[in-house]
């Protein structure tokens, strides 16, 4: 807790009007073998199972899960994507950051708050072990949601694309100076709900709201519902004024809740389709590779089990509605006016040994010994010395600044990026081919707001938050494989509040069984300006 706060849990309870209550998860990560696409591999699971559990709580709730890794050959950690972490920065759960590595029979307490309702999800943040199964979906229920009068049941429907072979294979095979054109790995199959049939239950003049979550590694799914409506009421754990669309593009670490009406009438069963995104711009007039589809899940809207369940969905072209033009339910204006702005060109690197990377401002990022939250917590007044923390392209934001986040894509592929601890608002994402950003381009005064927004080929996004969430967040391309070759910078958010912020013991007792300085700075020295020790140069032999 930091100190000289109100406990966040009596803030909670005062705007709850009563005390919530704890939910409680107790978790073995384990290897399990699993089929999801007819090809049996490892997968990582929990208690032996797999697709893993869900996480279910209501706003005000306190959310603990124990995870003991049982994994013998991996180290692991757990993200709550999307979830604030609003005074458990420590609960953030990414590797190198805001915890060490949890290594094999060593078990730690995660803690946090349901403090805004919406769809999450939760993953692995660590060796890139979210492609090979450690994912699943988190709910947080709005007792004072505003369109719960507007629905009678919740699916939940996962999307993602699926590699056959294990992520330190493929990234071995990425991570290497003959990949000089910087080939990521190419999927095998797309899976909707973790390998299931795609068929869903529902009933004649029911209205459902489905909770779509994309936890690909890299690409985005198309997903249109035949002629029927989706009525768009949430992006990411942001709600918006509802929205007709028939067809949508959810990039990777994306939600979208819609709401979808079945006919009064409904005297069969409809088709839905799913197609995978492998393209690097799929509108794309000039692509440098021709445009494809080859991978795609035709699902159905059961109304009745003994009916045909054959049908198809023809898309004759991919037109999804433009996810920065939602509008806002609580109409928020633009955060204003600007005290910071945070600039990031990206574009792919090699580092000195001429290894793939993709960089930020020409720069990749490089995991150092000591979490970077570890450093802000023991620096004293220095922890806002950047210098400190080694290359992790580390930034600072006062508390209570707006702060302005400018990304420009230099690549000719669309990228999605993903800020921890925030939902942002979206001023621009303008169409491929934009260029960079320039201080005269026109924004959205009355902008959504989600956690991960993909930005177009060749152009820029536009993002504010207010820095009102002290703590050591990342901001990172949500391709898992761009984070492993270093698409990753580390806000550190009013840094004088994280003076001395106290770490669960369990917590610094897998940094002690991992060898792992807990103060310090990047290398675990004393004074803050002591670079010996940092790790400054990729290594060059990849182990997650």
């Amino acid at each position: 807790m930091y100190r000289g706060y109100l406990p966040f849990f009596i803030v909670l309870a005062q705007a709850t009007g009563s005390l919530a209550k704890t939910v409680t998860y107790d978790w073995n990560v384990t290897w399990v073998l699993a089929s999801p696409d007819g090809f049996t591999r490892p997968v990582i699971g929990i208690n032996d199972e797999w697709p893993c559990p869900k996480i279910e709580a209501d706003v005000g709730d306190l959310v603990t899960i124990t995870l003991n890794n049982k994994l013998g050959n991996e180290t692991t950690g757990l993200h709550f994507h999307g979830i604030n972490q609003v005074n458990t920065n420590s609960m953030d759960g990414a590797v190198s950051v805001n915890q060490c590595p949890l290594p094999p029979d060593h078990t730690v307490k995660y803690k946090f708050y349901a403090d805004e309702p919406g769809t999450y999800w939760y993953h692995s943040h660590d060796m890139g072990q979210y492609p090979d199964g450690f994912r699943g979906p988190l709910i947080i229920h709005d007792p004072d949601d505003p369109y719960k009068d507007e629905f009678d049941e919740e699916v939940i429907l996962t999307l993602t694309d699926w590699y056959r072979d294990q992520t330190p294979t493929l990234m071995k095979a990425m991570i290497d100076p003959n990949n000089t054109q910087f080939a990521p790995p190419l999927p095998n199959s797309t899976l909707v709900n973790d390998g299931g049939d795609g068929h869903i239950s529902v009933e004649a003049g029911k209205t459902y709201r489905f909770r779509m979550i994309n936890w690909s590694a890299m690409f985005s799914t198309f997903i249109q519902f035949g002629d029927f409506d989706m009525d768009v009421i949430a992006i990411d754990a942001s709600y918006v004024k509802r929205q007709s669309v028939k067809q949508l593009r959810i990039s990777a670490a994306q939600r979208t809740d819609v709401l979808i009406t079945i006919p009064e009438d409904a005297d069969k069963n409809y088709p839905y389709l799913v197609v995978l995104d492998v393209n690097q711009d799929f509108a794309s007039k000039n692509p440098p590779r021709p445009i494809r589809f080859p991978f795609n899940v035709t699902g159905m809207l059961v109304t009745d089990d003994d009916k045909d369940k054959s049908g198809t969905v023809e898309i004759k072209k991919f037109e999804p509605f433009d996810d920065a033009t939602f509008a806002p339910h609580d109409d928020e204006e633009v955060y204003g006016p600007v005290d910071r702005q945070w600039i990031l060109n990206f574009d792919y690197c090699f580092d000195v040994n001429r290894y793939p990377r993709a960089c930020f401002n020409e720069t990749t990022y490089i995991a150092q010994k000591v979490p970077a939250l570890y450093s802000a917590a023991s620096l004293g007044e220095n922890n806002t010395q950047t210098e400190a923390y080694g290359q992790i392209g580390a930034f600072v934001a006062g508390y209570g600044e707006v702060l302005e986040i400018i990304i420009n894509n230099n690549n000719d592929a669309i990228h999605p990026f993903h800020l921890h601890g925030h939902q942002f608002q979206v001023l621009a994402r303008p169409a491929s081919d934009s260029g960079n950003w320039s201080a005269d381009v026109e924004i959205n005064n009355l902008p959504p707001k989600r956690d991960t927004m993909a930005v177009n080929a060749k152009s820029f996004a536009v993002f504010r938050i207010k820095a009102d969430n002290p703590g050591v967040y990342l901001f990172h391309c949500h391709v898992e494989w761009h984070v492993e070759m270093g698409l990753t910078a580390t806000l550190l958010e009013a840094p004088d509040k994280l003076v001395n912020y106290t770490i669960p013991q369990d917590h610094l007792d897998a940094c002690d069984a991992m060898g792992i300085p807990t103060t310090g700075n990047a290398a675990g020295n004393e004074e803050w300006d002591d670079t010996d020790g940092f790790v400054t140069v990729p290594p060059t032999e990849y182990t997650g």
